[in-house]
Order: C-alpha cells, then sequence, then structure tokens
C-alpha cells in the first residue's frame, strides 16, 4: 500500500476518513478553492509523481460542483505525473439519463462517462449503479460494487425470522434489487403494483402479518417508498422497513419520511447526509470498509470478488 496516494474533495470527507482509516494510509493533502464566481482552484500540495492515486467524490448535491471538482482534480493529477488515476465515486448522478427515452433527449450518464473518460482516468469504481448497462459507458476497467451484502447482514442481525420477512420491490422495476436481498435472506418477494392510468396501488404477494422490507438502489423524493408503505400498510403487513443504497433525498423527503409509519429506514453513506436530514428511525451502514478492502484488492492486483459473497459473520 506504500505506493498508493488517497485524495477526497468536498463530496463526502467522512467517508473518505472512513476508508482512509480502514486503509491504514492518510489523506494525501490538497486544498480545494471555490471563487465567488463559481470557479473552482485545486492545488496538490504532495508530489503524485509515480504514484498509483485515488480520488474518492460522489457526484452528489451539488452535483455539477462535485463533477467539476472530480475533473478538475484528474486533470491536476495527470499533469503531475500521476503512474496511475482511479476514481472512487460512491454515487454516480446523472446515471438515471441513462437512455433516451423521448425524442431529443441527451443520455448524459454517457457524456460523464465520456468527460471522466477523455480527463484521463484508468479506472472507474462506483457502488450500485441505477443500471448495471452503465458500465459499458466506459471502455476502461470498472468496479461495481454492491451494497446488498451489508443489507443481508444488518437485517440477518435484527433475527426477525426469516419464514416472517418479505423483501418488497417498490415498483415492477425494482424486482431484481428485491430478489438479490430476497436470496441472501431465503425470503419470498412482493411487489408494488401501481397503475399509470387510474392511479391505483396494490401488491403482488403475501404480505400480511409480515416484516417488510422495501428495497431500491435510492431514495431521492422519497414518493416510491410513502406509496409502496402505504400499499404495504392497507395489505396488512406487520411493520414496513425501508432500505436504499443512495440518500439523496431531495425535494423535503426526509419531513416526508418522517410522516410515514417505518419501522426504520436502512442507508448507507456513499452521499453525506446532512444533520438536518437525520430522522430518530434512520440507520446509517458505512461502506467505507467495503471501499477500502476494493482499492487495497485493486492495488495489489487481486480479484474483488470475495466482496460480492454473503457475510455471514
Amino acid at each position: 500500500m506504500a505506493g498508493i496516494k488517497l485524495f477526497t474533495l468536498n463530496g463526502n470527507v467522512p467517508l473518505a476518513q472512513k476508508i482512509s482509516q480502514e486503509l491504514g494510509v492518510p489523506l494525501a493533502p490538497a486544498s480545494v478553492k471555490h471563487f465567488a464566481d463559481g470557479e473552482i482552484a485545486i492545488d496538490l500540495d504532495d508530489s503524485v509523481r509515480g504514484a498509483d492515486v485515488y480520488v474518492i467524490q460522489p457526484i452528489s448535491d451539488p452535483v455539477n460542483e462535485n463533477l467539476m471538482e472530480l475533473l478538475i482534480m484528474i486533470d491536476a493529477l495527470r499533469r503531475a505525473s500521476a503512474h496511475a488515476i482511479n476514481v472512487v465515486v460512491p454515487y454516480y448522478g446523472y446515471a438515471r439519463a441513462d437512455r433516451k427515452a423521448r425524442s431529443r433527449e441527451p443520455i448524459t450518464a454517457k457524456l460523464v462517462a465520456n468527460l471522466l473518460t477523455m480527463d484521463g482516468i484508468d479506472r472507474f469504481v462506483a457502488v450500485d449503479l441505477h443500471a448495471d448497462q452503465l458500465q459499458g459507458f466506459f471502455d476502461l476497467p470498472v468496479d461495481h460494487l454492491r451494497a446488498m451484502t451489508l443489507f443481508a447482514k444488518y437485517f440477518k442481525s435484527l433475527n426477525l425470522g426469516a419464514e416472517n420477512v418479505v423483501v418488497v420491490a417498490p415498483d415492477h422495476s425494482g424486482t431484481k434489487h428485491a430478489r438479490a436481498l430476497a436470496e441472501l435472506l431465503n425470503t419470498p418477494i412482493a411487489i408494488v403494483d401501481k397503475r399509470t392510468d387510474t392511479g391505483e396501488v396494490g401488491v403482488i404477494g403475501h404480505v400480511r402479518g409480515q416484516h417488510t422490507i422495501i428495497i431500491d438502489d435510492m431514495i431521492d423524493t422519497g414518493k416510491r417508498v410513502i406509496d409502496a408503505a402505504k400499499a404495504l400498510r392497507e395489505a396488512g403487513a406487520l411493520d414496513v422497513y425501508a432500505a436504499a443504497t443512495h440518500a439523496v433525498l431531495s425535494r423535503g423527503a426526509a419531513t416526508k419520511l418522517s410522516k410515514l409509519d417505518l419501522k426504520q429506514i436502512v442507508l448507507t453513506d456513499t452521499i453525506n447526509m446532512p444533520a438536518e436530514k437525520h430522522l430518530p428511525n434512520m440507520k446509517i451502514l458505512s461502506v467505507g470498509p467495503m471501499l477500502a478492502e476494493a482499492i487495497k484488492l485493486i492495488s495489489t492486483n487481486q480479484s474483488i470478488h470475495p466482496l460480492f459473497e454473503p457475510q455471514n459473520d
């Protein structure tokens, strides 16, 4: 690990510090300045010549500032003769714009991938991309890590009993996430079915008297969770948990979630959450150890496959 350097920008300093502690590698000094007109200046306070560099920066709110910080940092590292530039992006902003759903619509997720690639990165590391095909937007190594084993380990620790648990997809598109968690917990799944023509919401599957876990890749405005939680209550669920990797929580989502009868909201720290969005029933799982182990395996040319194995301890 002596040949690597860790850098963080303003996107998620607490997570970068956890990764640093797990690896036993200090964060390298760098200064990030925002001028009054919005321009960004970055100064590297240490030599990176010949080093394998890892830059930790989610593309989260403020999305455009964090993206520009990352692009400018990559340029600085490349011009300073870094041997390899690896970007660790716990949350990949613009990921939902991954196809043309309407005419004359941009594919912004591909544009961001092009910008990072043209800027000179050598490897891209992400957690729970919105769609698996985003990996193909990069013509370089991509390590797509999953938080699902973290959720499975946590829910197993609650001792709810596999026979009394149902994992729930908030809509049909989320079935894949629900199936993945259900397989790790050895439980059945259910699907919240919302008709687009009438707005009627129902539940496909047996949830009456069951502990239900709504699973998704992110909670943004909270509407999907809100609709799903209400439908599960009406269907007779014993209690409702909500779990998601990315806590985007925009447009007053935290306030809306606080009014729901949720047993617990389980999130990860891929996005740094301000204190005002924290709720008493929130549980934050850290992806820091997983990302630190990924960096360790990558830097020593080992397979990251063990990170996808279920954690039984």
